[in-house]
């Protein structure tokens, strides 16, 4: 007799199946129900019934279309299997994700959403203390993925073995006062070591980082990637996807719009004014006031700024920042796991500007980055071309410090 598992899923949508952008969803129930002839393997969001595949789903982590698409694949698992006598039908849970910096204040909420990824098998969750803890809380958690904790560096090697997607949200957080750059010193550090453990033992993972100055810690990560001669441009990304959702979030309320509907690239780099919403390219096409564009744009560029003043020195944007994060890790896994539609915003190795990293929408596929979306930049109104040419200076100096930093690195030792 089938056993029967119901339970719904609802943490807010960080992608979209199916969906040329980078867009994002409201938080809504998500419910899957699945049939098979043999009993189901416990997993949350999962019914077995009779003969059919049936997807509930308005949004929820993965977006509007995302059920859609997940019907699809779940369906085409199905059919392969029915030819057997009986089958058991179950999420394809094979992809290991490594996030470290884990019991920080990104890290902790960003593996309770990675642990609900019903395509990661295991999670290693990795930091200098204080992870043992989170691991073991997490590990209750009645979804798939298997939960293990590395402490300390002499661990962090094998925290990295085997995995497929490393998060690297390690570093101290901005406070009230303090810009990104006032973070380079400390977190240019941590980046390194963990940067260089990568190359050593995960050469082939996509690499996915957070730790603030993006601008800077990319170009880093990209330097100590070929002096260990393992670079591959088409797997390293600076997580901007923060910047999107804040773009989306804030464009969604100024003009009454349905927040699922609403996406805004945002190109550029991911500090201050190198920070650039295209308003103009976004879906859909709205028309603005030119004080509504420079309010929404001065907006999103500080809303850093606006979340680590309301906290009053409590800490930055961990919660909306792990919730991007993850929305781009869900990005990855599906493009390893085959899916020929995924696009998102990432500060990347790009040749769409004369700046070797750049802010764009890319496409994802199996071997990482498959293509940079040009179209964009393309017709850009006076007010973003003229924003566009004032965040280049800067976010060159930021690039030019990352690889002065790595060189200089590479020249000590």
């Amino acid at each position: 007799m089938a056993s029967t598992l119901a339970a719904t899923l609802s943490i807010g949508s960080t992608l979209s199946f199916g969906h040329k952008s980078c867009s994002l969803a409201q938080p809504k129930p998500f419910g899957l129900r699945l049939t098979s002839c043999a009993s189901l393997a416990s997993f949350s969001g999962l019914r077995a019934t009779t003969t059919s595949v049936i997807c509930e789903a308005e949004s929820s982590f993965l977006g509007k279309e995302s059920g859609v698409a997940l019907q699809h694949s779940v369906a085409r698992k199905a059919q392969k299997q029915s030819q057997r006598l009986q089958y058991h039908l179950q999420p394809q849970a094979s992809f290991k994700v490594a996030i470290l910096g884990a019991a920080g204040g990104i890290g902790q909420p960003l593996s309770l959403l990675i642990k609900m990824s019903p395509l990661v098998s295991a999670l290693h969750l990795y930091d200098i203390a204080n992870v043992k803890g989170v691991a073991a809380d997490l590990s209750h958690c009645n979804t798939p993925p298997q939960v293990l904790d590395f402490t300390g560096a002499s661990e962090l090697p094998k925290s990295l073995k085997g995995v497929n997607v490393v998060v690297i949200p390690a570093g101290v957080p901005r406070k009230p006062g303090m810009t990104r750059d006032d973070l380079f010193n400390i977190n240019a550090n941590i980046v390194k070591s963990m940067v260089e453990a990568v190359a050593d033992n995960c050469p082939d993972a996509f690499i996915h980082i957070i730790s603030n100055p993006v601008n800077s810690t990319v170009p880093i990560a990209a330097e100590l990637l070929k002096q260990k001669g393992v670079y591959d441009p088409k797997k390293l990304f600076g997580i901007t996807t923060l910047d999107v959702v804040r773009a989306n979030t804030f464009v969604a309320q100024k003009k009454n719009l349905k927040l699922i509907d609403v996406d805004v690239p945002v190109v550029g780099g991911h500090a201050g004014i190198t920070i650039l919403p295209l308003l103009s390219k976004m879906r859909p096409s709205v028309s603005f006031t030119d004080e509504e564009v420079e309010e929404l744009t001065l907006r999103i560029q500080d809303a850093g700024t606006e979340v680590v003043e309301a906290k009053a020195g409590a800490g930055s944007a961990t919660l909306s920042m792990a919730y991007a994060a993850a929305r781009f890790v869900e990005s990855s896994l599906r493009a390893l796991d085959g899916d020929g539609d995924v696009y998102e915003c990432s500060f990347v190795q790009s040749d769409l500007t004369e700046l070797p990293f750049f802010a764009s929408r890319v496409k994802l596929g199996r071997k990482g980055i498959e293509a940079l979306i040009p179209s964009d930049l393309q017709g850009l109104t006076e007010y973003e071309q003229k924003a566009l040419d004032a965040l280049k200076p800067e976010l060159k100096a930021s690039i030019d410090k990352g690889i002065a930093f790595a060189q200089k690195q590479a020249v000590a030792t």
